[in-house]
């Protein structure tokens, strides 16, 4: 097989990805349905999942809170009566959680960050590991992580948290499933152009007592490369990680941010 055709994921796989009408998930799931992919979507937006589903033709879809267990069920029904199976699940769900100095974090908006966050990952992959253990198509477990996830995040504490607990929990998860032949990897975007971004940006802003200006170029000038990522970058990197080529590539941390330096 040929450098090129390895580099491409294997036609007619089967994906789950969370939180993937709008955003990074979208972005991933429209990645994988342009290569053949069969591929299901859950999220919590019933609009955005309309609008997806309108979009692309062929991408199944169910409505569900990530954060609850029954929810989650009812999402791998949907994922066995659609595909009959999962060969990549695409753990996607995160919310930015509270920003604000510790003493002033309200205890129920860190737990939520925890169950968005944290709980929806283990959710997702107890139950999905058990499939991807009956798969042929060199299966593989893709969490998404971010660049809190291997640097500190002074006012984003709950969001940091989380996002350095899906890293342990991968390189955890590629230790006791390689041997079942499952890849267990994190994707740890950087800052990513798109609404969600400015909402941290003018939300830090407000924190700290800066301009959404200046707040701005303080995220760029944190950035070896002085820019931002797009969302097609993001989900690059999560084909070639569903791809031949990164068939010994596990329990790795992948940063995708022009190398943010600090936060």
């Amino acid at each position: 097989m040929s450098i090129a055709a390895l580099l491409q994921p294997r036609p007619g796989l089967r994906v789950l990805v969370t939180a993937g009408a709008s955003g990074i998930g979208a972005a991933v799931a429209r990645a994988f349905h342009e290569t053949g992919a069969r591929v299901h979507v859950c999220d919590i937006d019933r609009a955005a999942l309309n609008r997806l589903s309108a979009d692309v033709s062929g991408i199944s879809v169910s409505m569900a809170d990530a954060s609850v267990p029954r929810e989650v069920d009812m999402v791998f029904d949907d994922v066995q009566a659609n595909l009959g199976g999962l060969d990549v699940l695409v753990n996607n769900v995160g919310i930015a959680g509270p920003t604000g100095a510790i003493q002033d974090i309200e205890r129920g908006d860190w737990e939520r960050t925890v169950a968005v966050n944290l709980n929806s990952q283990f959710y997702f992959a107890q139950r999905a590991v058990p499939m991807l253990r009956q798969s042929t198509g060199s299966p593989c477990l893709i969490a998404m992580s971010s660049v809190a996830g291997r640097l500190g995040y002074a006012f984003r504490t709950p969001y940091a948290s989380t996002k350095w607990a899906i890293v342990g929990m991968v390189k955890s998860l590629a230790i006791e499933l390689g041997p079942h032949g499952i890849r267990a990897n994190a994707i740890l975007p950087g800052v990513v152009e798109g609404d969600r971004m400015s909402r941290v940006i003018s939300a830090r802003a407000a924190a700290t007592g800066m301009s959404v200006e200046a707040m701005r170029d303080e995220y760029l000038r944190k950035i070896s490369l002085r820019r931002m990522v797009t969302l097609d970058d993001v989900a690059a990197m999560a084909l070639f990680l569903s791809s031949p080529a990164a068939r010994n590539v596990t329990g790795q941390a992948i940063s995708v941010d022009g190398n943010v330096e600090y936060l």
